[in-house]
């Protein structure tokens, strides 16, 4: 059975709608270990050594976290620099990640439209999220499409989160649970829409 890691980072969770309930929905499931980075690092002093045996531990990697600036927040950025070590993750003699899965799940504050060809922000997510995909890529894992929940600011349970929460909580048992239809995964433009609500 697939190990699942989510590394959550949000700098003010008790502010968060969505991400706080994306956590909850997924916090009582079995062999899924959710590693809050803010609340393990708060003065960003990250234990690389411990940080790569986590890692070394699972094989799907998960980066949760809202949408900020087009990419991710502070400390999820300084982990990346600071974990994925030449000689660890990637070069001639760094394959502690080959063959693991890496995908993001995510919030944004606009809406789905506004992440499109033509709309406000001129790309789909899947293209603003190419810096993760290469990272994958650099490490010699699988990126997988994004999860994603736009218009965080505005959603509620009946405008889509109560389907969120399901869809995601039924995504993280597909991945532990090796049942996602990985070709699928890889090739589309967000993960949400090949699972069913639980």
């Amino acid at each position: 059975m697939p190990r699942v890691l989510v590394l959550f980072a949000h700098p003010a969770y008790e502010k968060s709608r969505v991400n706080r309930r994306l956590v909850e929905a997924i916090a009582d499931l079995d062999e899924i270990t959710v590693h809050d980075l803010y609340e393990a690092y708060p003065d960003f002093r990250i234990d690389v050594a411990a940080e790569q045996a986590r890692l070394v531990a699972h094989d799907v990697i998960v980066l949760q976290h809202p949408f900020y600036w087009y990419s991710a927040p502070a400390l999820l950025k300084e982990y990346l620099d600071l974990v994925l070590e030449h000689g660890f993750a990637y070069g001639s003699q760094g394959h502690a990640l080959d063959g693991k899965l890496l995908m993001n799940a995510t919030t944004t504050g606009g809406a789905e439209s506004a992440y499109q060809i033509g709309g406000r922000n001129r790309f789909t997510m899947r293209q603003l999220l190419a810096p993760f995909d290469q990272t994958a890529f650099l490490c010699r894992m699988t990126y997988l499409a994004p999860f994603v929940v736009h218009g965080a600011l505005r959603i509620d349970a009946e405008g889509g989160l109560d389907v969120a929460e399901r869809r995601y909580r039924a995504l993280l048992v597909a991945l532990r649970d090796g049942t996602l239809d990985l070709a699928r995964a890889v090739e589309g433009s967000r993960i949400n829409d090949l699972v069913a609500d639980a």
